[in-house]
């Protein structure tokens, strides 16, 4: 009985060590058709009350927001990621610097040329951090995968 229990303790141990992981931000990911050659990207970030996504440059201290784009023959990024929301810019005395960043929602955008008709993907990944008023989560990577071309 007591092998039973322990081997059950050690099984429950990660699940719940595992819901103890925050994750305040839900990315989505979107492609919209511009014309018969352009894609724009969206990368959208909802965050949760409380907590705040770093701007991709978001000022001394903090990781700030990056995207990597993977290598696509049929694809060619135009110009940098745009970011659309409401930027916030205040000092940080935890980074001892004047910070930028996003609270709620922002979406980022890249403008993408698709080369001939075929449908492909845009791939790439996103890394981030978030802050609340007393800490900061680690910086973490999610990757995406968007639909563009074809008809």
């Amino acid at each position: 009985m007591k092998k039973l229990l322990t081997a059950l303790a050690l099984f429950a141990l990660p699940i719940l060590a595992s819901a103890q992981i925050e994750n305040p931000v839900k990315w989505s990911f979107t492609s919209k058709k511009v014309n018969a050659t352009t894609y724009e990207v969206h990368a959208t970030a909802t965050i949760e009350n409380g907590w705040h996504l770093y701007a991709q440059e978001a000022g001394e201290g903090p990781v700030p927001t990056s995207f990597k784009f993977t290598k696509n023959p049929l694809v060619a990024t135009d110009g940098k990621v745009k970011e659309n929301g409401k930027l916030h810019k205040s000092f940080d005395k935890n980074f001892n610097s004047e910070l930028k960043y996003y609270e709620n929602t922002v979406n980022f955008v890249q403008t993408v040329t698709v080369k001939g008709k075929a449908a492909t993907k845009v791939k790439g990944s996103v890394e981030f951090m978030v802050c609340d008023d007393h800490q900061c989560l680690p910086p973490k990577e999610v990757e995406f995968a968007v639909s563009v071309g074809g008809k």
